[in-house]
């Protein structure tokens, strides 16, 4: 991104006048609403164009498969956000997106652009994509760094939802050098590291997105849009049942205090 000054600055997405909305060189209320769906509008919003039938199929899946996984951190943040500020649903839903990070929801970033460094690495160097791979898996685990897109705490024998991902891409003929370069770090990586580390979903879903076309520096929109719709959810029930004073009072009994010691005193002055 290039920061400084401009005689004049431009954005192609969207402008209005007095009688018209127009998004994209299309006008909204004529040509869009009522016209197009919302996965197709989200790529047409970021590239310009709408997305082929494969490219669409894709992005749903990625983003059904993302939306909701329980009670995670941005959940609970989001949910006892709302219990503590009952009419600030903006805020809740802001709390819960601010906590998608590194570890959770928003690894796939980081994936994408891994799988991007390992692709670009092979090029640069002349050698295959293997090879590549090989050496990127021998460096992290020479400074006991994690893999990008491997491993699952909870899905330790393989994530379903990536397994299903990948399929999909098969099964639509999307899977490409993406897709493969994933396969082949979760072929070599159980050798290297020395444990199980299979395909998780936030190396799938940069993998196929990106092999449908969708740009990298746009990956981390998919899990963000995907988690807002599972995050309305979760809000909606919190506010017709409540449970975020409940989790609250739940991690207070379970953390320990280890700090000095104190409390009142209660001998003579």
């Amino acid at each position: 991104m290039r920061i400084g000054k401009q005689d004049q600055a431009f954005t192609a997405i969207a402008t209005s006048d007095s009688e018209s909305v127009t998004v994209r060189g299309r006008d909204l209320c004529d040509e869009l609403i009522g016209q197009i769906g919302f996965t197709d509008y989200f790529w047409f919003l970021v590239l310009g164009e709408r997305p082929s039938a494969a490219q669409r199929s894709m992005m749903d899946a990625c983003l059904v498969a993302i939306a909701e996984h329980g009670l995670v951190p941005s959940v609970q943040a989001a949910r006892m956000t709302l219990a503590a500020g009952p009419e600030a649903w903006q805020g809740a839903m802001a709390a819960g997106l601010l906590g998608m990070g590194s570890v959770v929801a928003g690894s796939s970033e980081i994936a994408g652009l891994y799988l991007a460094e390992v692709l670009a690495k092979a090029k640069a160097d002349g050698t295959s994509v293997e090879a590549a791979a090989i050496a990127s898996l021998g460096d992290l685990k020479a400074r006991r760094r994690k893999v990008p897109g491997l491993g699952h705490p909870q899905h330790s024998g393989g994530d379903p939802r990536a397994d299903r991902l990948l399929a999909i891409a098969d099964g639509l003929g999307i899977s490409g050098t993406y897709v493969g370069a994933l396969r082949t770090l979760a072929e070599h990586a159980p050798r290297i590291v020395g444990r199980p580390l299979p395909i998780n979903v936030s190396g799938a879903i940069p993998a196929t997105v990106l092999d449908a076309g969708w740009p990298l520096e746009a990956i981390k929109a998919v899990p963000l849009l995907a988690r807002t719709a599972g995050l309305s959810a979760h809000l909606y029930e919190e506010s017709l049942r409540s449970i975020g004073f409940i989790m609250s009072h739940k991690a207070d009994q379970a953390i320990a205090y280890d700090g000095p010691a104190g409390g009142r005193r209660t001998d003579a002055a």
